[in-house]
């Protein structure tokens, strides 16, 4: 992809020293010719080309975070205690809240 991309530079480089040298030619046509077909082209297309390797350094990232919360999760589960494994004895049940309503007959 870069081959090309260097190849274009050269061909709009060639176009622009083309145009200020010629008789009729300025140097602001010059840059303005390698400004519209050489650089504002080739952003657009090396922009576009490189979504997929965008999208696989996210996704790379994405996998590498979800790996360490994992381990850290693994690391902080293994210092903390699980619930009564203490051997102690359960807390006593609430007091009485709203006592269930019988349909009468």
């Amino acid at each position: 992809m870069y081959l090309v991309v260097i190849a274009w530079l050269y061909v709009t480089v060639m176009m622009a020293v083309a145009e200020a040298t010629s008789s009729t030619g300025s140097v602001l046509g010059a840059i303005i010719t390698f400004v519209l077909y050489g650089l504002l082209p080739l952003s657009i297309v090396v922009y576009i080309l490189g979504t997929p390797g965008r999208r696989r350094a996210i996704h790379a990232k994405e996998i590498a975070e979800r790996a360490q919360e994992a381990a850290a999760r693994a690391a902080a589960s293994d210092t903390t205690v699980a619930p009564n494994a203490h051997s102690h004895a359960p807390a006593t049940a609430e007091g009485d809240g709203i006592t269930a309503m019988r349909k009468e007959p």
